[in-house]
């Protein structure tokens, strides 16, 4: 164990220090769980040596995780009305003694970073500093009842017992009421527990929207009624959806220093602190095992299209979202992805025309996703945008790129009207010309709306929101629909 200055002992001290206990308390994180998130995303050949850590102890593997991973400790998840009184306490002459099972280093990093403790004990390779362990350390050196204690655990129930007082953070009423138990309880910070809104946010239910681009085959073959191939395609669409929550949930663990330092994303469920980390180590894979079941009773097109999904992006996570350029047509490739798993679904024939204008309408949707970081990015005063590849200076020519493809989309479009399959598919081939200007506007609005700062959201998800989007949307349908009528004129 470690300690900063020595204490004053016995009749001479004249208030006892407070103690407080660091992971899930004075953060609303895990050290363990970040460092070792952090050392799967970094260096994830250390993770086969975890076992032999272990083996060690608890406090080896600790600082052997805190020796390989640096950790940014201004940007983690602190718990913000407790923090704001141990502000005022440490103001009002209070001693405050950071006491925590996490390693030394981090705890000396966080007491830096915050400068309200006059030290520090804390594990330090070879002992792991929590329950008993705990309690005796503060014991040896307060004496009985010589010091409060703040914790949110029950490991921490040994060290209230001990103490003069306690303070109960983040914590379940019962624990507070064990607290209450062996020892007077100064104060209760209430934990928010999660709810139905927490879990929606973590499985990022908005972002299903995107998965009706399995039904783009299904219109653009005009089965309007063969009802078993729409359901079919929905059971597609719940399997893209749950495989998709489990991706993000992977993706959100292993970018939580990016979130926390992005000014909207660090409102995330894990980034924040609203979610335990382990929720959503547990929760991913049961959702990828979920989504699996369903691909395998879709049939094994389907089941190929959503494993290649899967693998691209956890690359996408793992590293390529950090290329500059690859990036964008990764993402690209995932959004055409998904038309092409509607047609495994569907049980229709890829078109030629649909997958060349989903490539070039979708790459220019991820430059307007990156553009829009990038924007946001610049506004702050930075000139790189973090974890990525990107200097806000490279906005201008983003911009460039995805208008291009956007109107390389309109082009393909144009040329599909001359192709043998609209004169097999519309009666009217010359009205669905409309559906040329309807795109071309969508186009040019979003990079206009991104432009504007207003784009705040994944392109996709932005334009099922946004009115003129919509608008325009059901003009280009109408357009389709109307060029399926036989009218009476030549």
């Amino acid at each position: 164990m470690m300690a900063g200055d020595r204490y004053t002992q016995g009749k001479d001290r004249l208030v006892e220090p407070l103690v407080v206990d660091l992971d899930g308390t004075l953060l609303r994180t895990d050290m363990l769980h970040e460092s070792t998130l952090r050392a799967a995303r970094d260096c994830p050949a250390a993770l086969l040596r975890i076992p032999a850590w272990l083996a060690r102890g608890k406090a080896h593997l600790k600082a052997q995780l805190a020796q390989r991973v640096a950790l940014d400790v201004s940007c983690l998840p602190y718990h913000s009305e407790f923090l704001a009184w141990l502000r005022d306490q440490h103001a009002s002459g209070r001693e405050l003694v950071l006491c925590t099972a996490s390693d030394q280093r981090y705890a000396q990093a966080v007491a830096d970073h915050l400068g309200i403790f006059s030290g520090i004990m804390a594990s330090d390779g070879a002992t792991n500093l929590s329950g008993a362990r705990k309690a005796q350390a503060l014991v040896e050196r307060y004496g009985e009842g010589g010091f409060d204690y703040a914790g949110n655990h029950p490991f921490d129930l040994p060290v209230w017992r001990h103490a003069r007082r306690a303070v109960v953070v983040n914590a379940p009423a019962t624990l507070a009421a064990k607290a209450a138990a062996l020892a007077p309880v100064e104060r209760v910070f209430p934990r928010a527990a999660p709810n139905a809104a927490t879990g929606v946010r973590m499985l990022r239910v908005h972002q299903w929207l995107k998965n009706l681009l399995l039904f783009v085959p299904l219109l653009g073959a005009h089965a309007f009624a063969d009802y078993g191939r729409w359901a079919d395609t929905l059971l597609g669409f719940v399997a893209f959806s749950l495989c998709a929550s489990a991706v993000y949930i992977a993706n959100d663990l292993l970018d939580l220093e990016s979130d926390r330092l992005h000014h909207r994303k660090r409102r995330r469920p894990f980034a924040s602190g609203d979610l335990p980390i382990l929720w959503g180590i547990y929760a991913a894979p049961v959702l990828l095992g979920a989504s699996a079941l369903l691909a395998w009773r879709a049939g094994p097109a389907f089941m190929a299209t959503l494993a290649v999904y899967f693998i691209i992006t956890a690359a996408y996570s793992l590293g390529l979202k950090r290329i500059i350029l690859l990036d964008c047509i990764v993402l690209a490739l995932l959004y055409t992805l998904r038309v092409i798993a509607g047609t495994a679904t569907a049980g229709v024939a890829m078109s030629f025309w649909l997958l060349a204008f989903s490539v070039f309408l979708f790459l220019s949707l991820a430059f307007v996703k990156r553009y829009a970081e990038l924007h946001a990015q610049l506004e702050s005063g930075r000139d790189k945008a973090h974890g990525r590849g990107y200097l806000t200076s490279d906005a201008g020519l983003v911009q460039t790129m995805g208008i291009t493809a956007g109107h390389g989309a309109a082009l393909v479009l144009a040329l599909y009207l001359h192709s043998d399959e609209v004169l097999h598919l519309y009666h009217t081939p010359a009205i669905i010309w409309g559906a040329v200007p309807a795109l071309l506007f969508w186009v040019s609005w979003m990079w206009l709306q991104a432009h504007r700062g207003h784009m705040h959201d994944d392109p996709v998800v932005f334009a099922l929101k946004d009115r003129a989007s919509l608008a325009a949307g059901a003009v280009f349908m109408a357009v389709l629909v109307l060029g399926t009528v036989e009218w009476p004129w030549p």
